[in-house]
């Protein structure tokens, strides 16, 4: 491995390939147990998963690539094996759609995105705010009040936005107007995310590379 990468890795506390294979496979298996109660197998998992980290589990359809389910913890409180199973758990009951039934198991695809802790965007005027965001590498929070509202670092990507789409779409995922971004009473937090993903339903997973361009 990369001696550069390596370093990444540890001071960001994210995951190798094969960590990273082993928690999509690991929610998997709570997805399918949780869905068709049974007991799920045991899976060995390292001591990373230990760690205390922040994680979001996202269900797709397949081949249509439509969410299904999207459930995370965002603040490292918990023991990473612990936070994905807590995530698998609710994306299978997603309250924006009806509960994941038995029957569709073969045909989703399980994503598991590892969050680095969220950290306040400090700046002087909110028109600040997209000078100190990367589109295919943050992901946001914005918050005021008892109003919060996360989007993951691939959203953007996915949906085209740019920064300020970017920042619109996370203040209206708080229940805030689209504006509220200009608004000094509202706090946005930037975090980075390692994604892997099954390509195919039970098949390869691989660790998913955002654009990464300054949109």
């Amino acid at each position: 491995m990369n001696i550069y990468l390596m370093l990444n890795l540890i001071l960001f506390n994210m995951l190798s390939l094969d960590e990273g294979i082993n928690a999509v496979k690991f929610a998997r298996d709570i997805i399918d147990s949780h869905t068709t109660n049974e007991k799920p197998p045991l899976l060995k998992l390292g001591k990373t998963f230990d760690q205390e980290l922040g994680v979001f589990v996202t269900i797709h359809t397949y081949p249509d690539h439509d969410l299904r389910g999207c459930i995370g913890i965002p603040q490292p409180v918990m023991q990473l094996k612990n936070a994905i199973m807590e995530s698998a758990k609710s994306a299978t009951r997603d309250p924006r759609f009806p509960p994941l039934d038995k029957n569709e198991l073969d045909n989703i695809i399980i994503e598991v995105t590892i969050l680095t802790k969220p950290e306040l965007i400090k700046i002087n005027n909110p028109k600040d705010y997209p000078l100190k965001i990367a589109i295919g590498k943050d992901g946001l929070i914005a918050e005021q009040g008892f109003n919060k509202g996360l989007l993951l670092p691939q959203v953007p990507v996915e949906q085209g936005w740019d920064k300020e789409e970017f920042l619109s779409h996370t203040c209206m995922k708080a229940g805030l107007f689209p504006d509220s971004w200009f608004d000094k009473n509202t706090k946005i937090y930037k975090f980075s995310g390692q994604i892997f993903t099954e390509i195919k339903p039970r098949e390869e997973i691989k660790e998913k590379q955002l654009d990464g361009s300054d949109n």
